[in-house]
């Protein structure tokens, strides 16, 4: 996680001033319960509640952490410090650190998520517009890479919106599965503290309480969350790729925005580099990094070790900030993507009409010709549109198995581009409803 590749608002869910705010919450909430539960003094839950607008100085807790060496201990003596020994006596009482951390990161996970399903929506929106936009612009479909049959780029902007409203729901189920919060001391089995006290603390922090928990919430949880995080990467990458193929020199049907003064060589004047979504196929690169150690932090020895605690410190920040980014970053790309009508169908054309030799092997076994014989006929004049530069419905014409079979019109025919769009509205409806 970067500046260059961060934006704030995702960047404030993990710091350090958002991270202790939670932990005092969570703290102060169970307090709040225990008192309401007769367990502990009113007036010292209440005295809890006067940190509530005071700044919590990092400097200070890292200071006493270094020490401790105990984050949470650390936490809570300066916690102490402000509100009072006497006061604070009560806060944690029948806790576990990682009632608090567990918490803590899945409401973090939570807030994330909720940026990343607004990112989200922006992303589908422009898709959804650019393809209205192009619904009809005819460019050539390829399969290996090499021309195939007509399609429209509106088709290929529809089937992005569609992989990534997937995604969208992906997540959503994934932020559903995240936001569970656990308060139920050293081992999960609430001996030194109420069931009662979790309900309170997850119900005014928008939580579920875990059903089970042994010191930590189960992190099959978290697992599923990165790995939606790393199929959304995917589906950035794929459309990113996708459009670096189109900005090709030999290819060039679509090209990012070059904006003026923009530079895209410092040594070759003449450059047009596709930088952003080369940018975009690494940052998906390093989204996906965090979904393998998230299914390692599944096994945990007993009922908790602190294995995958160095690994979410860095994956929960590095995955959400950059993958925030990424989304933001292609949504702007997809926005302003230039689009060059004339130059797809110039390439569509390169070949002469090979792109209806399907339609034209179809025709011929309606009429009565064998599928053997009717590719055998199609593709020996194929290969001379492919090795000679030849045309290929001239080449049929000049075919004369090929015009016993289809006669002149009969050939003329299939050469009709709208044959092949005539079903994308049926495409469209089934897209976007």
């Amino acid at each position: 996680m970067i500046p260059r590749y961060s934006r704030p608002e995702m960047v404030a869910i993990w710091s350090p001033e958002t991270k202790f705010r939670i932990w005092y919450e969570i703290e102060a909430h169970a307090c709040d319960a225990m008192a309401d539960l007769g367990v502990i003094p009113r007036e010292n839950a209440e005295a809890v509640w006067t940190a509530k607008d005071v700044p919590f100085d990092v400097d200070r807790i890292d200071e006493i952490e270094a020490v401790t060496k105990h984050d949470v201990i650390a936490f809570l003596t300066h916690l102490a410090e402000i509100i009072g020994h006497d006061s604070a006596r009560f806060v944690h009482q029948g806790m576990t650190s990682s009632d608090v951390l567990d918490t803590t990161f899945n409401i973090q996970l939570t807030r994330a998520a909720d940026i990343l399903l607004a990112d989200l929506d922006g992303l589908l929106a422009a898709l959804k517009r650019r393809a209205m936009e192009h619904k009809d612009t005819v460019c050539i479909g390829r399969s290996h890479g090499i021309h195939a049959e007509p399609v429209t780029m509106g088709l290929k902007f529809a089937r992005f919106y569609a992989e990534m409203d997937r995604n969208r729901a992906r997540l959503r189920a994934a932020r559903d599965e995240i936001a569970t919060g656990a308060i139920s001391g050293a081992v999960g089995t609430f001996a030194n503290i109420d069931p009662a006290v979790e309900a309170h603390v997850c119900a005014k922090l928008g939580l579920t309480p875990e059903p089970i928990s042994t010191q930590v919430i189960p992190r099959d949880r978290h697992a599923m969350f990165f790995a939606t995080l790393g199929v959304i990467a995917s589906s950035v990458e794929n459309i990113a790729t996708e459009i670096r193929h189109l900005q090709r020199t030999e290819v060039l049907e679509a090209e990012e925005y070059f904006s003026p003064g923009q530079k895209g060589s410092s040594a070759m004047p003449h450059k047009r580099n596709p930088v952003l979504t080369e940018n975009l196929t690494g940052l998906a690169r390093l989204v996906r990094m965090a979904v393998v150690p998230a299914m390692e932090n599944v096994t945990l020895w007993h009922e908790r070790d602190i294995s995958h605690s160095s690994v979410e410190r860095n994956i929960g920040p590095d995955a959400t900030v950059t993958l925030d980014f990424a989304l933001a970053r292609l949504t702007g790309v997809v926005d302003r993507l230039v689009v060059y009508p004339e130059r797809m169908m110039d390439n569509l054309n390169r070949f002469r009409g090979l792109v209806h030799s399907q339609r034209v092997l179809l025709a011929l076994t309606q009429a009565g010709v064998s599928r053997e014989d009717a590719y055998r006929l199609v593709q020996r004049n194929a290969m001379k549109v492919w090795e000679e530069g030849k045309d290929f419905m001239t080449e049929l014409k000049a075919d004369a198995e090929v015009m016993a079979a289809l006669g002149e019109a009969g050939i003329e025919e299939n050469f009709d581009l709208g044959y092949h769009t005539k079903n994308v509205d049926t495409i469209f409806a089934r897209v976007f409803g």
